[in-house]
């Protein structure tokens, strides 16, 4: 018996969900199509009718998980309410954030494994960070980006090593460094 298409695009929508919380939560490399397959309730063999390859998967994985955090960072602001660089710094650089690392900002999370990717995995990513910065350079009020590139970069890599850290104090204390370095950076306007 046959799928139909609806069915076809629920199970490639429950792969890619299931892969993009396992790249964020694991890495790029650590990414297993049997595993994935096995986790979502579908056959090994089935992955291929639905990716041509485990590359493509990881492409579209990571799309998914970086489309997902922006939306919950969206859906986290209130519309209403002109979005400051101190509240985004607060929100992004929150103990909430640092531990939830499978459904948090994918950049953060996967950064480095994209860092050392091939050209069309970098590709993806690319744009997320670009969108990101010209968030922040927008709650800046900036036309130049420089100021937010610079927040941005303390964002990310502060989120990244608080979650290095073993003593939490000290990964609060990162945290909570940069948080009030940008908080600073937005009061000199």
């Amino acid at each position: 018996m046959g799928h139909s298409q609806a069915d076809k695009a629920r199970s490639r929508q429950r792969i890619l969900d299931e892969a993009a919380t396992q790249i964020r939560d694991k890495g790029l490399d650590a990414l297993s199509i049997g595993h994935l397959m096995q986790q979502v309730d579908l056959t090994h063999g089935g992955f291929y009718g639905h990716f041509a390859s485990r590359s493509e998967l990881i492409a579209a994985a990571l799309e998914q998980a970086l489309a997902t955090g922006e939306e919950a960072a969206r859906a986290s602001r209130d519309p209403d309410k002109p979005v400051s660089v101190s509240a985004m710094a607060r929100s992004y650089l929150s103990r909430t954030h640092r531990d939830t690392r499978k459904s948090g900002c994918a950049i953060a999370a996967l950064v480095s494994d994209v860092g050392r990717a091939d050209a069309e995995h970098r590709a993806v990513m690319e744009p997320h960070i670009e969108a990101f910065i010209a968030k922040v350079a927008e709650a800046f009020g900036d036309d130049d980006d420089a100021r937010a590139t610079m927040a941005v970069s303390a964002m990310v890599g502060a989120l990244t090593i608080s979650r290095v850290m073993t003593d939490p104090k000290r990964s609060d204390a990162v945290l909570r460094a940069v948080r009030d370095g940008i908080a600073a950076m937005a009061s000199d306007e």
